[in-house]
């Protein structure tokens, strides 16, 4: 039966009728690229220019393969392979490894955990569970970017990439896992491995090059803005000298360059094949207009190398609701005042599954999962798994069951929760490995929790607090029904939702603090990824920002950059709670004007309500600590930390630990010159 082509619009229409050969279709968000190209493919098939059996599909996800299958199926296209980069090259390596190593077995690698942290060690690096993952991740991104161990250290500089620790180390880390693998009984392959192995194969073995080539005639690779190198190369050795290749892609979404990703191969594809036809797919089927035209605004304040091919999306739809922008004064306020008109949609009709949360980090899941379950929503959390299922999470309540059989530690359960988080990953500071700083935000959210608990009076004891926690878990299992959607934003890329709440929508969230740290390249890939959270709309979008973590917590936050020029002055932004504050006295309390006296922390006239003798001798000693360390006094104890201990004047380690700020690693480096310098003035 003949392919109805009517169904589709001019600019699908003339992708889906190009001749064989190269095709580069620049679909935005919500334009049927999907339809598009499995429309190429039927009617390339229709026409006789190729048979089923010799194309190749490739995707980046089993359900976008799924997907693709199943439309062609339905257009009568019976025999197209559809498949992922892995998948196909499994499939091809298990056929052709006689042919490239003979009688040498190999199996795939299903856990690649253990070897990385044997070669941790060896490298003389941490086998921490963070570490690790950080390791195997860098290796990962390494090999994807076709980059050996040996050419690691420089490449990571040329590219100003922060290691997860030093580059020598991780390189030496990076080889002996290499080797790991490699045994006279056999090898072992991980997934970038399969790539690796068949591009090899197709360079270096003519004849496994030309059964290749024989089988497969026409290649289609979806989202073309996420291929790494490694990926590119395995493509250009089933292509050999061939072009018959159709892209698909938008350099707009591209958001996984931590993975090695990248949409140069999108951008040049026109300098690649100087005789391709390139079509822009612009018409949104997905969106009201108002939130296309949103994300054009969001998506045209970036700068950078995909300027220049933007896509301006036209909104195809009905028109629907303005997007809102709500600014809340605490997490807390912001996840109850979601869930209320969460509500109100499925109040009006919305169904819950068509309603999803997004945010930037999953450590951001616990007040919105609280505050649904308190709403009596159904809700499921997807891309990982609900707040307290999480390992890290599960570690930390099992040390706080151990903390509560102890009768010699404080009183406040949060000061005894950051005191036992500590060794499991709560640093003072924020730590740079990725796998770090995800169990840190979520270990830092359960303390945040922990404090709401405690704030609201729901407990009082840490006895307390593990049975509000457990009856918190208990109400928030997250059943395999349909409810409201919980994601991340990178989890929710190719998902779409009658409407969408885009929450924490703040500097050093999105974009992440990192992104700021890093540079340009960093934040843009942010705004990409804010772009792809907008787009996920079909009608309904609400985007939100909490100005202080905790209920009552001073607003010290500022909204997300990416909002400047599109969100409304909003009146909790400007209260004067809001304004920046000057440094002021703890005595009189008002602002301090002079150098000496901020160096006092009060006016020169006021009469201290501290020992001011010892918290002088305090920070003489920290700063006599700070040179012996060869590290910035502020490391050793803040100012605030000292006024602190100052004020509760410890006698004993267990004292010195119930002062805010002073966590167990404080207290076994530097509890005994503590206690020791403020001695003299107990005594007095």
């Amino acid at each position: 039966m003949p392919i109805d082509l009517s169904l589709l619009d001019d600019d699908q229409r003339i992708a889906a009728t190009a001749p064989r050969g190269p095709v580069c279709i620049l679909a935005g968000a919500g334009t049927g690229k999907t339809r598009t190209i499995t429309y190429r493919i039927a009617h390339l098939i229709d026409q006789g220019a190729v048979s089923p059996n010799k194309v190749l599909a490739v995707t980046f996800t089993q359900r976008a393969a799924g997907e693709m299958r199943d439309r062609l199926r339905a257009m009568g296209a019976v025999g197209v392979q559809a498949c992922t980069f892995h998948a196909a090259a499994m499939r091809q390596l298990r056929y052709f490894w006689p042919q490239v190593a003979g009688d040498l077995p190999w199996r795939l690698l299903d856990n690649k955990f253990p070897l990385v942290a044997r070669a941790a060690r060896a490298a003389g690096l941490s086998t921490g569970k963070d570490m690790v993952r950080d390791l195997l991740g860098e290796i990962e991104w390494a090999k994807s970017s076709v980059i050996g161990a040996d050419e690691y250290p420089q490449r990571v500089a040329e590219q100003r990439r922060t290691p997860p620790a030093d580059a020598d180390k991780v390189a030496a880390a990076y080889r002996l896992y290499e080797e790991s693998k490699s045994s006279p009984d056999g090898m072992l392959l991980d997934f970038d491995d399969l790539l690796l192995h068949i591009a090899g194969a197709l360079e270096n073995a003519p004849a496994v090059a030309e059964e290749f080539r024989a089988q497969y005639h026409s290649f289609v690779v979806d989202e073309y803005q996420d291929v790494t190198p490694l990926q590119q190369r395995v493509l250009e050795g089933w292509l050999g000298q061939r072009d018959d290749l159709t892209v698909v892609g938008d350099a707009n979404q591209t958001i996984y360059s931590f993975t090695g990703a990248t949409p140069d191969y999108l951008l040049n594809f026109s300098r690649t094949y100087e005789h391709a036809t390139v079509v822009k797919l612009q018409r949104d089927y997905r969106s009201t207009p108002q939130i296309t035209e949103l994300a054009n605004t969001v998506i045209g304040k970036a700068v950078g190398r995909a300027a220049g091919t933007r896509l301006h999306l036209e909104g195809m739809r009905p028109a629907g609701p303005a997007p809102t922008y709500h600014s809340y004064d605490d997490e807390p306020t912001e996840a109850r005042e979601v869930a209320a008109a969460i509500r109100g949609l499925i109040a009006d009709g919305v169904p819950a599954r068509e309603i999803a949360v997004l945010y930037r980090i999953n450590a951001q899941s616990a007040a919105l999962e609280s505050a649904l379950a308190d709403a009596g929503i159904v809700y499921q959390v997807r891309g990982g798994e609900g707040f307290f299922h999480r390992p890290e999470i599960k570690e930390a309540i099992a040390a706080l069951v151990r903390a509560a059989r102890r009768d010699d530690l404080p009183e406040d359960p949060v000061a005894v929760a950051r005191a036992a988080f500590a060794p499991l990953g709560l640093t003072r500071n924020v730590p740079e490995g990725a796998q770090a700083r995800e169990r840190w935000q979520t270990l830092s959210a359960l303390v945040d929790l922990i404090s709401d608990i405690v704030a609201g009076k729901e407990a009082a004891s840490l006895v307390d607090v593990l049975r509000s926690l457990r009856q918190r878990a208990e109400a928030k299992q997250a059943p395999a029904v349909d409810g409201v959607t919980l994601a991340s934003l990178h989890a929710a890329k190719g998902l779409e939702w009658d409407a969408v709440f885009l929450v924490g929508l703040v500097e050093n969230t999105l974009p992440i603090s990192y992104a700021v740290k890093a540079g340009t390249e960093e934040i843009e890939e942010e705004r990409r990824l804010f772009y792809v959270g907008v787009t996920r709309a079909r009608e309904h979008l609400h985007l939100s920002w909490a100005l202080a973590r905790q209920e009552g917590g001073r607003k010290s936050r500022s909204r997300s950059r990416f909002l400047d020029g599109i969100a409304p002055d909003l009146e909790v932004e400007s209260s004067p709670q809001r304004l920046k504050r000057a440094r002021t006295c703890r005595v009189c309390g008002t602002p301090l004007e002079t150098p000496a006296d901020k160096a006092l922390a009060r006016h020169q006239s006021c009469e201290p309500d501290y020992n001011e003798d010892a918290y002088l001798a305090l920070k003489a000693w920290r700063l006599e600590t700070a040179r012996e360390a060869q590290r910035p006094a502020f490391m050793v104890f803040s100012d605030a930390s000292l006024m602190a201990i100052t004020e509760a004047m410890p006698a004993t380690p267990a004292e010195l630990l119930d002062v805010p700020g002073v966590g167990p690693m404080k207290v076994e480096a530097f509890g005994p010159g503590v206690l020791e310098t403020l001695a003299p003035f107990r005594s007095g």
